[in-house]
């Protein structure tokens, strides 16, 4: 066999089939054969030209990769499907533009009532080292909130407020200006927890009124031009992975 070899795992995630953490479950299970035979370790390094199949099926030609910058409205869940019916940020990005039959992973998910900016796309691998802390992508936020933060609470959110078994800590937060309902602050995250800054400011007792995303890394809302859903150039992506 010839190629140069490629990890089994990267394979199927650079095939769009699966992400990294269900490839690994996939191969695991005896469910991936290379040139007929089942291979079970993930990281096992295949040679590229080598007949891997998934369920007895050739493993899909890898698609040309694509990403979206996309304005998630509130009401968007994202998520690939959703029980109850509701429309998700991949239904929503196809109604805005977005080609249809791609499976596409979500960078820096939002909960059901916030917006802003949220990236899609079709490469697993690139959407797995967006995602991983030690990209160290920070994500700018700006929240309404019935008052503004005293200097004693924005030193809080900076040093750590424990919750839940985690310490939910914010690089940076700073009251910006006073709006029409009420007053707006703006917060740096590193990792992005789930529901952040809404556990972080009940913590402190306070309601948040409306959160929204206005930069991922170096990616803000400027690119979007007014716009809903923007596609990503490869310069985009360098800037946001430099050392990717």
């Amino acid at each position: 066999m010839n190629g140069t070899p490629v990890k089994l795992q990267r394979m199927l995630t650079e095939a769009g089939v699966a992400s990294r953490r269900h490839a690994d479950g996939m191969i695991a299970v005896g469910r991936v054969t290379v040139d007929g035979k089942v291979v079970t370790v993930p990281m096992e390094r295949i040679p590229a030209d080598a007949d891997v199949r998934l369920d007895g099926r050739p493993l899909p030609r890898k698609p040309e990769t694509v990403a979206f910058l996309c304005d998630k409205p509130r009401g968007v869940l994202c998520t690939a499907h959703d029980p109850e019916g509701r429309e998700t940020i991949g239904e929503w990005a196809v109604r805005h533009g977005a080609p249809r039959g791609l499976r596409l992973y979500t960078v820096g998910r939002l909960d059901f009532l916030s917006e802003g900016l949220v990236i899609l796309t079709n490469d697993g691998a690139l959407a797995e080292k967006a995602g991983h802390p030690r990209y160290g992508i920070r994500k700018t936020y700006r929240v309404l909130l019935p008052r503004p933060l005293s200097a004693a609470e924005l030193a809080r959110l900076v040093r750590g407020i424990p919750d839940g078994g985690e310490t939910l800590r914010a690089l940076s937060a700073e009251n910006e200006y006073e709006a029409e309902k009420g007053f707006v602050a703006k917060l740096v995250l590193g990792e992005g927890r789930n529901r952040e800054i809404r556990r972080m400011m009940d913590a402190l007792g306070l309601k948040v009124r409306a959160l929204r995303r206005v930069a991922i890394g170096p990616l803000g809302e400027n690119l979007l031009r007014g716009k809903p859903l923007r596609r990503l150039s490869p310069a985009d992506i360098a800037r946001l992975l430099p050392h990717g």
